[in-house]
Order: C-alpha cells, then sequence, then structure tokens
C-alpha cells in the first residue's frame, strides 16, 4: 500500500510517499518559503536528487508542482496517480469536532473550513491540500490527522480559561493544543530512549511555528498554544504570548479593525515583526554581521524559551529530559545553546562538542554529569500520519 502524506505549515510542505506497512521511504521532500519568490522545493528518492528554486506563491501551486515531479517520466516515482492509495494530511485544528483521524467527506471538510478562524494561517492551506489531492488522485482515500488530538488529555484545570463558565460550555473556548503529532512521536521516540515508564519530559518543536509540551508518562498535561496557534513560544510571524488589553488599546485608541489586529499578530508579527525576516536561519546570519535588532530578537526567543521550560518543570514535579525538535531545534546549534545556558539548577547542562555535531538521528547533547537528558530528535510527523492512516482501515 503507498500512502502520501502531505503536511503543511504556514509557510511550508512536507511531503514523503510511504510503502505500507513495511513504513519504507519512496521519496521526500520540502517545499519551503511559500510565498516568496525565491521558494525551494527539494525532491528525493534512491536515485535523484533534486532542488529548484522558483516563485511559488501559495500552497495550490506547490502541490501542483509536487504532482507534477511524483508523475515525471524521467525522475518521478509513480507511472499513475492510481498508485497513490491513501493521502494523509496533517489538520491543525480540529476544535471539538475531531479528537481521532478520520476519513475525509463533504462534512469534514466544512468542519474544517468553519475552524478556519482559530487556524487562519494552517487550517486553509490544510483544506487547500485536501482539495487539490482529490482531483489529482481521485481514487486514493484522503485522511485527516489532527494537531489537537494529543493534547486531549491535559487535565481541565490546565486547558480551562478563567472566564465565565459559559465561554467553555457552550462556545468550547479551551485551550486545545497543536503540532500535536509532532509532539506524540518524538516523546515516545524519548521514553524509548530512557528506557522508564515514569517520565517527566518537555518537548520544544521550534519552526516557523513553536510550541512546547509537558509529557507526564507519555500525555500531554500542558502545552504552549491554546485556543489557536498563536500563543506561546515567539514564531516566525506570530507573537505568542501577549497582554490581551493591546488589543482593545489598538482598537480604541488608534482605530484598528479586528481583522487588522488579527493580521498583525497572526502575520506581521513575530521574529518577522521585530526583525524584518521570518526565516531564522536570515536571522541568525544578520546578528552575526552585528544586527541589533536580530540579536535581540534572539535573546527574546530564548528568554521565551526558558520560561516555559521553568513552569513545565514546576508542574511535572522534576524532569527527566528535555527535547528539541523541528527544523529550528533540530539544526539552530545557537538556539540550542542559548536555552540551555545557565539553567544547571535544574540538571540542565550541554555538552558545546556534542551540540555542534550534526545528526539526523537521535543523539544526546548533554554532559555526562547532566541530570537531565538534553535530545536532538527529529521529528517525523509524516511516518506518525502514515501509521495512523493505515490503522484507520484495519478491519
Amino acid at each position: 500500500m503507498q500512502v502520501l502524506v502531505l503536511n503543511s505549515g504556514s509557510s511550508s510542505l512536507k511531503f514523503q510517499l510511504f510503502q505500507m506497512p513495511e513504513e519504507t521511504i519512496l521519496c521526500s521532500g520540502l517545499i519551503e518559503r511559500i510565498g516568496f519568490t525565491d521558494a525551494k522545493f527539494k525532491f528525493k528518492t534512491d536515485e535523484n536528487n533534486i532542488e529548484i528554486t522558483e516563485d511559488i506563491p501559495n500552497h495550490k501551486i506547490g502541490l501542483e508542482l509536487l504532482a507534477k515531479q511524483l508523475l515525471h517520466k524521467d525522475t518521478g516515482i509513480i507511472q499513475s496517480t492510481d498508485a497513490i492509495n491513501i493521502v494523509g494530511h496533517r489538520v491543525v485544528h480540529g476544535g471539538k469536532h475531531f479528537s481521532n483521524t478520520t476519513e475525509i467527506n463533504e462534512t469534514v471538510k466544512e468542519k474544517i473550513k468553519a475552524l478556519s478562524s482559530l487556524a487562519p494561517l494552517h487550517n486553509p492551506p490544510n483544506l487547500e491540500g485536501i482539495e487539490v489531492a482529490e482531483t489529482i488522485f481521485p481514487k486514493a482515500k484522503q485522511v485527516a490527522v489532527f494537531d489537537t488530538a494529543f493534547h486531549q488529555s491535559i487535565p481541565d484545570y490546565a486547558y480551562k480559561y478563567a472566564i465565565p463558565n459559559d465561554f467553555s460550555e457552550k462556545h468550547n473556548i479551551r485551550v486545545y493544543g497543536f503540532h500535536g503529532t509532532s509532539h506524540k512521536y518524538v516523546s515516545e521516540k524519548a521514553i524509548e530512549y530512557l528506557e522508564k515508564k515514569q517520565s517527566k519530559i518537555i518537548t520544544i518543536h521550534l519552526g516557523n511555528g513553536c510550541s512546547m509540551t509537558a509529557i507526564k508518562n507519555g500525555k500531554s498535561i500542558d502545552h504552549s498554544l491554546g485556543f489557536s496557534p498563536v500563543s506561546g513560544l515567539i514564531m516566525g510571524t506570530r507573537s505568542g504570548d501577549i497582554d490581551p488589553s493591546i488589543i482593545f488599546y489598538l482598537a480604541e485608541k488608534y482605530n484598528y479593525s479586528l481583522t487588522e489586529i488579527n493580521t498583525l499578530l497572526q502575520k506581521k508579527s513575530g521574529m518577522f515583526g521585530l526583525t524584518g525576516y521570518s526565516d531564522l536561519r536570515d536571522i541568525e546570519a544578520e546578528a552575526e554581521k552585528g544586527n541589533k535588532a536580530c540579536q535581540l530578537a534572539l535573546e527574546m526567543n530564548v528568554y521565551r524559551i526558558k520560561k516555559y521550560i521553568g513552569s513545565y518543570a514546576a508542574i511535572l514535579n522534576g524532569l527527566d529530559a528535555i527535547v528539541f525538535t523541528a527544523g529550528i531545534g533540530e539544526n539552530s546549534k545557537l538556539i540550542r545553546q542559548k536555552v540551555c545556558e545557565n539553567l544547571d539548577f535544574l540538571g540542565i547542562e550541554l555538552d558545546a562538542v556534542k551540540n555542534h555535531t550534526n545528526s539526523k538521528k537521535l543523539k544526546d547533547i548533554n554532559t555526562e554529569t547532566s541530570k537531565v537528558k538534553i535530545l536532538v530528535i527529529p521529528t517525523n510527523e509524516e511516518l506518525e500520519i502514515a501509521k495512523q492512516s493505515v490503522n484507520l482501515f484495519k478491519n
């Protein structure tokens, strides 16, 4: 069985084609910087490694480029779209409707669309990916795996907001949590590495979107993203935590509309708002050249992560490991170094030499005397989505 997995981020699209249940990767790749003229398309098989730079204005164009490459007569991997049995889609927000992997139909699509106001950078490209895939792979089963599912174990005292109960009971306003597929995957790998059934772990997912999860004995008990994927850490274009009074201040004193404020917090803030760059690689390069705005933004970014490590260590009542994952977590030696500095009181001690060693597999970067393991675990949301998609049709 061949399963194509599409993982649409706010400005990226990761994909993998698996032979299941063997979990063999037939091809993999990434489209990054979507919305920019220098977007990159990367496509890899055992025989070919293709990289193209071109204007990819939106996710639809990116998906069409992927389909064309899959079918390419010389460097493609399939001869017909009928070869794809299942297309598994990462969908960010499932709201109250979806706590499990779900086969997609018109009703499911309508609900995903209705939830777009809660995840405006993600649910729309997720839905676009579904609709394009339905056209390109008409015989394949389309499956949605929701980011919010892993966080259903967060207890009520952590997921409720301190507002009148009617808002949570009637309007379902609560912490939902996101990046669940990634946090689930890497936490399971960490637990396996620790060889401890009872474990206290903080997973740190750092990409264009960022989040942290406190995980006790394999279950999510708190998470930095809340009702929508805009709270918590400083992200590529999203603000993370702010005082909600700022929203009223902008609206009442400066006549900003709610739409303008939403766009400000979702698309014009975060590292982009602080520096003019949303890609951390650009920000690190500029900081090294002496760009003060980029230097300050990096310090702010790291400071916020440290605050969450401290708070989560408190609610876990201890700590066995912290896990860095996703594009920035796996690749930015600088961020990992700065995050781990001056946390020795928690038993976190980074080995500088290990931190500078690149690896595509799980590695620890802590000193031998560190009480807490510092792990870098490449996330594989795509494999997790493929497994859940196949399991949906068993029996």
